[in-house]
């Protein structure tokens, strides 16, 4: 047997793209798209399919092995064939996919840039987080740095040649971000200039040998700040001082003093970072006003949070592919008409039934979150692409509603996924030689970056969920009536009765979380919080799992016999029937009443 390699599943994300979500005709009026058309983005889907598998995939067993390395001049250099790989992305213009093209961007419509990135970070997830952030990075400035220093940095880290990095947690506090301790001293006589001094902790891409310089978007306080939120600000702090012209002065007061070994990403650098404190002051620029740093940093911070979601898709995208291909090929045990005749040839063991269960679990999965995330971020791009404000007002109150569930839920169920798929492969999956348990490794810290996912979830039900008096939650729950009668429309009655029955327990326990909340129970309520987000997740997956279906069965009237499309219409049937049913689990629990955890005799 030889090792299954990484495949990416451009058929199904031409699916969602050209055939569900319709770009080529959704993105007809918008300006800056319309030479996109349908043929030139799936040539764009298809080079990026080379470079994922060609360039990016190479790298990321050693990435595993070797991982990032500290040295004790306070440098740090990234594993092999990570410099080629990153200085490639950046050749190519990849670095700059959805970027307007004023900064150097390539301007593609977000959920192209979604998709380029699912299968980057499948080919090897360490290797794109130092990309990601450094977007991530940019796109905060270009929103919120003065004009002057938007046209020198952008750019810049468009085109690789600098990098990004968000410096929020520090020893303690964890994810309290308002725990702040960093300080910042305004430099007299300079505008908008401070020296910082502290220490943060768990910083991805602190240090590294990928470009010339990094440029660090820091949290920390004033003198004088008020306790709490209210008393943060931002500070762009680059490692290299930067001249009026982009060129490259002193090395300012920020160095890493150590690298996390970790269960899995690597390759990634996860640092510690020290401001200020030496012989060298660490010269950090506001963004904002004073105060604003917490709200600057959520422009920031909403867009790793999606980005999340979507390293839980593209763990589970490869995981699943690989387990697929894995199963087609290992030869083991006969089939199970001929379990009494010794004389019977092994078969592939994804003829066996308990092995089919498992892979029609990830590939439901998987697709069924493919389809939720690449039509969140075409929500996005149509609410900033609109002329009606009230149009990208609602459009953006719905993402804002599902970014906690599409950071926890994606990323909880991609880890599922790797899970099963170290399950088909048995022993050998749970070894290096195969490429699944450092996709379950590597998959892991989606669920607790950025936010751990309880924290998501108390973000949704403590406020996402209570956004507008509830009006978001109620116009979601009139969205999906929508989509249950196109299925009835379809013939698919039975399955929209039984999503109808699920989002109908969905709002039950809503209205039910809700009364606890104003009876001032809020530690019953907050209790079932994740919970929550779970049933939440499971109903809105299976809202895609019907949308899907619906064009499919559309699609099999003009193709009768279409595997693929057949597949589809089998993904809902299976969802439905053994997926779907979690909801009324979960819902029990939630309306249970019980509290017994919160016992005082407990963990005393």
């Amino acid at each position: 047997m030889s090792a299954t390699e990484f495949s990416t599943d451009l058929r199904d994300l031409r699916f969602v793209l050209f055939e569900q979500l319709k770009l080529q005709e959704r993105y007809a009026n918008i300006e800056k798209y319309e030479d996109f058309d349908e043929e030139m983005l799936t040539a764009i889907l298809q080079e990026a399919e080379k470079f994922a598998t060609g360039v990016i995939a190479p790298i990321n067993k050693d990435a595993d092995r070797i991982g990032c390395v500290h040295h004790p001049d306070a440098t740090v250099t990234t594993p092999p064939g990570f410099k080629e790989a990153y200085q490639a992305l950046s050749d190519a213009g990849w670095l700059g996919m959805a970027a307007s093209p004023d900064f150097g961007g390539m301007g593609l419509p977000l959920p192209m840039a979604i998709s380029i990135g699912e299968m980057y970070t499948g080919a090897c997830m360490a290797f794109t987080i130092y990309s990601g952030l450094t977007r991530s990075a940019a796109s905060l400035l270009a929103t919120w740095a003065p004009e002057e220093m938007t046209e020198l940095y952008v750019p810049k880290m468009l085109s690789g040649e600098w990098l990004g990095t968000m410096c929020l947690t520090e020893n303690a506090a964890g994810s309290d971000v308002p725990n702040c301790r960093t300080k910042a001293v305004p430099v007299e006589g300079e505008d908008r200039t401070y020296h910082l001094e502290g220490e943060k902790i768990f910083i991805s891409g602190g240090e590294h040998d990928l470009g010339e310089n990094i440029i660090h978007l820091v949290l920390a306080r004033v003198p004088g700040a008020p306790a709490g939120y209210k008393g943060i600000s931002i500070f762009v702090v680059p490692k290299y001082m930067v001249g009026s012209d982009g060129s490259l002065g002193a090395r300012n007061g920020v160095q890493v003093v150590g690298i996390e070994e970790k269960m899995g990403i690597h390759g990634s650098a996860t640092c510690t970072m020290a401001f200020g404190g030496g012989s060298t002051p660490c010269v950090g620029y506001r963004l904002g006003e004073e105060g604003e740093g917490l709200k600057i940093m959520f422009h920031m911070m909403n867009e790793a949070r999606l980005s999340v979601g979507l390293q839980g898709l593209a763990g589970a995208s490869a995981a699943y592919n690989n387990a697929v291909a894995y199963a087609k090929d290992r030869i083991q045990g006969r089939a199970v008409e001929k379990l009494l005749d010794s004389s019977a040839e092994s078969v592939a063991i994804v003829c066996h039934p308990d092995v089919r269960r498992m892979l029609m679990t990830m590939k439901v999965y998987t697709e069924t979150m493919r389809s939720f995330l690449l039509t969140t971020a075409t929500r996005i791009d149509i609410a900033h692409n609109t002329d009606d404000a009230a149009e990208a007002e609602r459009l953006m109150s719905i993402v804002e509603l599902y970014t906690p569930i599409a950071k926890a839920h994606c990323s909880d169920i991609g880890f599922e996924v790797t899970r099963i798929a170290v399950q088909v492969y048995g022993g050998y999956g749970y070894i290096g030689e195969y490429p699944v348990e450092q996709l379950l490794r590597d998959t892991k810290i989606a669920s607790i970056y950025e936010g751990t996912n309880g924290i998501q979830a108390l973000d949704l039900l403590g406020r996402k969920m209570r956004a507008k008096d509830g009006q978001v939650f109620m116009a979601w729950m009139q969205e999906t009536q929508v989509d249950l009668q196109q299925a009835r429309d379809a013939g698919l009655g039975d399955m929209a009765d039984a999503l109808d029955k699920g989002v109908n327990t969905l709002g039950a326990c809503a209205m039910h979380l809700a009364g606890l909340g104003m009876q001032g129970q809020l530690k019953g309520a907050l209790l079932q919080a994740s919970p929550f987000l779970t049933l939440f997740g499971t109903v809105l997956l299976g809202v895609h799992a019907l949308r899907q279906a619906v064009v499919a069965k559309a699609k099999l009237a003009e193709n009768a016999g279409d595997k693929f499309y057949a597949g589809k219409v089998r993904n809902a049937e299976f969802y439905m029937a053994n997926i779907l049913p979690q909801a009324v689990a979960l819902s029990k629990g939630i309306r249970s009443g019980d509290e017994s955890c919160l016992d005082d005799v407990l963990f005393s």
